[in-house]
């Protein structure tokens, strides 16, 4: 198995405390799950979309953060999912 991050080896240190095998697996799909529903995909926000009411670069800047935060959970499962 190669080397985990920190991140990962913390998220699959707890899930094998929970169930040894196959905790790899087990860890990647919770990860991706709590990307689903914590910061959900999302079309990135256009001045249309927004509306007149909504500053459009707030709109882009939460968008921003928010993607940024699903890409490093998605990144963490990707890299359990490629240690199995």
């Amino acid at each position: 198995m190669a080397e985990l991050s920190p991140f990962a080896k913390a998220v699959l240190d707890s899930v094998k405390e929970i169930c040894p095998a196959p905790a790899d697996e087990i860890a990647a799909a919770a990860l991706r799950a709590a990307a689903d529903q914590v910061v959900p995909w999302q079309p990135e926000p256009t001045e249309d979309s927004v509306g007149p009411t909504i500053d459009y670069g707030y709109a882009w800047a939460l968008f921003s953060k928010a993607n940024d935060i699903r890409q490093e959970l998605i990144a963490i499962a990707d890299e359990l999912e490629g240690n199995l």
